[in-house]
């Protein structure tokens, strides 16, 4: 049985992803990329449907215990799980080398203390799960194939075949390091070279000490600001530098619930958030190649901007569903692709334009077609700001006017504006500021109820969104605005839990709402980081802070936020680790050390 969502501990290669659970087991790989089939699928049902076990024995039929400490080894990716059995101590040691040829996952089981049997359980299961591979030995080493991929096992512990599982069983003593390393490989192709752990284990911590040497961010948090930064590192497809929303698919926003999507791709809006908040933090290159994703995927088709694409720029992104796969906890079904992707969400063209813009106030060395594409786009919302669209949450009932998206239309002119103005690209300037002035004038009349002195979610509407919460943050309307603060009270009373954390809108229990959707969904962490934004922009510093710290308590032990947290369960839900939840606890860090809330 999978462990809870926040028992996971996230490595990576920057192309890929794995989770461990504290009970030494990685129970979700996808390989050779984010977005490919997962040779570990455990996370979605059981261990029938792959893991990797690398723990103190038990007696067959036990509970394996679970690592009584682990951490990362500094600021790295580099997973240090340590158990304390009566026969003494051992360490496991999890990572993946920043990828130079075949990716790889590999553990060093280390003795620290007496002698501790050890047990390495390796199911590798094909699809998701579905296919048991040919399993063989080719002289020392051990290849699993299935049509197209190979896997191979290096590892100087004895191993063997039982129950279409590989076994290993050793002894560990003080000092002793025995390896195992996975590398995948085209089945078609010669074997990848033999690995050499201890020399990827010094370059690996090597690569995470320098790239964070790099961070220009040093007040109070930064413990949380820099592991959030490695985290959305983490999730950057190197050879792209796309950036996916969380390495997973599927994990549920509510137990047994049908909520439950895939989030191993790039959507435009999650990308372009990750990148401002680099750029605040001194990582330009990682901006420089975000943007030439953007340029690439969105070539020759700017007017038809996707909400989402592939890590790669890929366009079709079909949705189905897993049914051999029961589902985290029986959350069903489990879905890859995303149909979300021929969605109109008009938010997006705010979102892409706002980092462009930041790039450009920033310093990024200009780039011509990255001009002529936020042109392309402003002339696009001038024919369509004024449609209905789906919104930021991606809801599949009717199409409806979503504040929040006509607010990121006037973002998106008013950013456009400015580099007309700044003399770096040429448009029709006074048309462009009338239209400005229309959408603004609308939102204000249409978007906002002066009864209840806020504004709601859609033009008509009586409900509230916590998207409302950015109006103040894109300069909409200033902070002290009694229209800004009606709206910031208003969802505090109406869209908060108990503990003070947000919930994105209404849900509708066992009826579909305005999300089209049956059952409900815990706190979005995300808005509750914009609340906190929100609360010091006006002046409330200090309860700013404590509900900050009040998120900040959520994460698990090693800094992981998944989307969502479950008020009723109290624990993580959503898939994981999550972008959108990292990114505004760096946005919200910085405010806040900007407004003089030290604490922490």
């Amino acid at each position: 049985m999978a462990g809870r969502i926040e028992d996971y501990a996230l490595i990576g290669d920057m192309q890929t992803a794995a989770l461990v659970c504290r009970d030494g087991s990685v129970d979700w790989l996808c390989l050779p990329r984010f977005d490919s089939h997962a040779i570990f699928a455990g996370l979605l049902g059981t261990e029938e449907h792959g893991f990797w076990r690398v723990a103190p024995a038990v007696p067959d039929g036990a509970e394996p215990a679970h690592a009584d400490r682990r951490r990362y080894r500094g600021d790295s990716l580099v997973l240090e799980s340590e158990w304390d059995t009566p026969r003494g101590s051992v360490r496991v040691t999890d990572f993946m080398p920043p990828r130079d040829g075949a990716p790889q996952l590999i553990r060093i089981v280390e003795g620290i203390s007496g002698r501790v049997p050890m047990r390495s359980s390796l199911r590798m299961r094909f699809s998701y799960g579905r296919i048991v591979p040919w399993v063989h030995k080719v002289g020392d080493r051990t290849v699993a194939v299935a049509g197209p991929d190979s896997v191979w096992l290096d590892t100087d512990a004895e191993t063997h075949g039982e129950r279409l599982t590989t076994y290993s069983e050793f002894t560990v003593t003080p000092g002793d390091r025995i390896t195992f390393t996975l590398s995948w490989q085209p089945s078609h192709k010669e074997p990848p070279p033999l690995p050499e752990p201890e020399a990827a284990l010094e370059a690996t911590t090597d690569f995470w000490r320098e790239w964070v040497d790099h961070c220009t961010y040093h007040g109070p948090y930064r413990e949380a600001v820099v592991r959030s930064l490695i985290t959305l590192k983490a999730l950057t497809y190197a050879p792209t530098g796309g950036i996916v929303a969380a390495p997973t698919t599927s994990l549920p926003e509510e137990i047994g619930g049908v909520r439950n999507w895939d989030y191993r791709y790039t959507w435009l809006r999650d990308a372009a958030i990750t990148l401002s908040s680099m750029l605040r933090t001194g990582y330009r290159e990682e901006a420089r190649a975000w943007r030439d994703w953007l340029l690439r995927a969105v070539a020759g088709d700017p007017e038809n901007l996707q909400i989402m694409y592939g890590i790669a720029g890929e366009r079709e992104l079909g949705e189905a569903e897993l049914d051999w796969l029961p589902g985290y906890e029986n959350s069903s079904p489990v879905r890859v692709g995303n149909g979300a992707a021929n969605q109109l969400q008009l938010d997006v063209y705010g979102e892409v334009t706002e980092a462009l813009h930041l790039a450009h106030m920033t310093g990024l060395s200009r780039n011509d077609y990255a001009a002529l594409l936020q042109l392309k786009l402003i002339e696009y919302l001038e024919k369509n700001w004024n449609q209905p669209d789906e919104g930021i949450w991606e809801v599949r009932g009717p199409r409806r006017h979503f504040t929040h998206s006509k607010v990121m239309a006037w973002v998106a002119v008013d950013r456009t504006i400015k580099l007309i103005e700044s003399g770096d690209a040429d448009g029709p300037l006074e048309r462009w500021r009338e239209l400005r002035d229309e959408i603004h004038r609308d939102v204000c009349e249409k978007g906002y109820d002066k009864e209840r002195n806020t504004f709601t979610q859609s033009y008509g509407s009586k409900e509230l969104d916590a998207s409302l919460l950015l109006i103040p943050q894109m300069g909409f309307l200033p902070p002290d605005d009694k229209r800004v603060i009606g709206t910031i009270e208003a969802i505090q009373r109406e869209l908060s839990t108990e503990d003070g954390f947000v919930l994105r809108y209404p849900t509708a229990g066992e009826e579909a709402g305005v999300d089209g959707l049956e059952g409900d969904e815990g706190a979005f962490l995300a808005c509750s980081f914009w609340l906190a934004d929100d609360l010091a922009m006006i002046g409330r510093v200090d309860e700013a802070r404590v509900l900050f710290e009040k998120l900040l308590s959520l994460r698990n032990d090693l800094g992981l936020l998944a989307e969502e947290w479950d008020p009723r369960l109290q624990r993580q839900v959503g898939n994981f680790p999550q972008a959108f939840s990292h990114v505004p606890l760096i946005d919200t860090a910085l405010r806040l050390t900007a407004s003089g809330a030290y604490g922490g």
